[in-house]
Parts: C-alpha cells; structure tokens; sequence
C-alpha cells in the first residue's frame, strides 16, 4: 500500500542538497575579495590590489618624502599603466561623479577628451601634450577601481588593452573599516620591494623609485 504525502528521507534531503549548485564568482574581473576566483593567476600583493603584472612590465613606485606610497605604476614596453582604489558609498555609481570632475579638469589642462563605452561603462579618453590616456573606473562593493593607461599615441590601443587584462585579473581587499567616500585605500608594499626602495631614497630622494 501506497502511502500519500511520505516526507522525504533524511537520505533524500541529503542527495538534494549536495546537487544544489554552488555560489558562482563573477564571470570576470575586478573581483571583490570576497568573490576572488582560485585562477592559479599571479598577482602583485599591494595590501588595497593585488594586480597581475603584464609580461615584461616593471614596478615604478611614487612615495611622499614622509613615506607612505602615493601610487604604484606597472611601466610597460607599450606605456604605463596606473590602478587605484578608492572607497564608495555602498549605493554605487562614484565613478559617474569622479569620472565627470576628471574630464572638466582634463579639459582645462589642454587636453581633448571624449568618452567610449567600454566593457565596465563609460571610459574617458584624452590626447593631451604629453600622451594619450584612457581612464576606465569600476563601481565595487564600496570601494571604486581606476585603471589609467598613459602612452605614445601611436601605442594606445595596445596599452588600453594591456590595461583591460590588469583590471579583468586585479582584486580590490576592501577592508570593513568605515571610511569617507574618496578616500584612497592604502598601498602596502611587499618587504622585499619596500627594502629596496628604502635604499634607492637614500641614493636619490626625488619621490620616485
């Protein structure tokens, strides 16, 4: 005999639950740390980012005279390459704001911009006297990423697409301390590379390594 409405056996619910599929990471980058993917990718450790270096690309650090690190560049064959990260409102969209401020000020610099739409949104792209740029910002889970590409004209597009594969792989450590939108979260250097540049400052003090 048949019984009607025979709940499931705990074996049952056990088979169920293990079929049920798991969480899946977003299909690309930037990652919040939460959310980072186990890729097998290298990345640079910089506390804030952690960034994958281009083939050939060297580290070019800017510090303030009292010490703490303005920004890290990964200096190319084809151009140099900038990412940052800022804090932002849980709500989103900064970069629409940021982006905006920073083309009015490119703007009085000279420079000739114009926006495209790229696979994050709107990028500003400007020719200015000294090289051509693409600025390309990423809204996050409270923080805000902005990668720059800066280079000889004739070399932009190859140097914003070294820039697209930097930002697919980086990952954003926000941190959970509440901090004013805008704010740049710290850049903490590896030990071996900060050593390093310890001693180049006291060969030439000039900000940068």
């Amino acid at each position: 005999m048949f019984r009607r409405g025979r709940g499931k056996s705990k074996r049952d619910a056990a088979v169920e639950e293990e079929a049920m599929p798991e969480p899946q990471a977003p299909a690309r980058g930037p990652y919040d740390e939460s959310e980072a993917p186990e890729s097998g990718v290298e990345r640079l450790d910089l506390g804030s980012v952690r960034v994958p270096v281009p083939e050939g690309g060297q580290l070019q650090v800017e510090v303030d005279p009292s010490g703490p690190v303005r920004a890290v560049h990964l200096v190319t064959p084809v151009g140099r390459l900038t990412v940052s990260a800022f804090a932002a409102p849980r709500s989103g969209g900064l970069w629409d704001e940021v982006g905006n401020e920073l083309a009015d000020q490119l703007r009085k610099d000279g420079a000739r911009v114009h926006t495209e739409q790229g696979d994050w949104g709107v990028e500003l792209v400007a020719d200015s006297p000294k090289a051509a740029l693409r600025f390309v910002g990423v809204d996050g889970p409270r923080w805000l990423l902005r990668g720059v590409a800066a280079g000889p004209a004739e070399s932009a597009k190859e140097c914003a697409r070294l820039l697209y594969g930097v930002l697919d792989d980086t990952v954003v450590v926000r941190g959970t301390e509440p901090m004013p939108v805008r704010t740049p979260l710290p850049i903490e250097l590896p030990e071996a590379i900060l050593r390093h540049i310890q001693q180049a400052q006291t060969e030439t003090p000039n900000g940068q390594v």
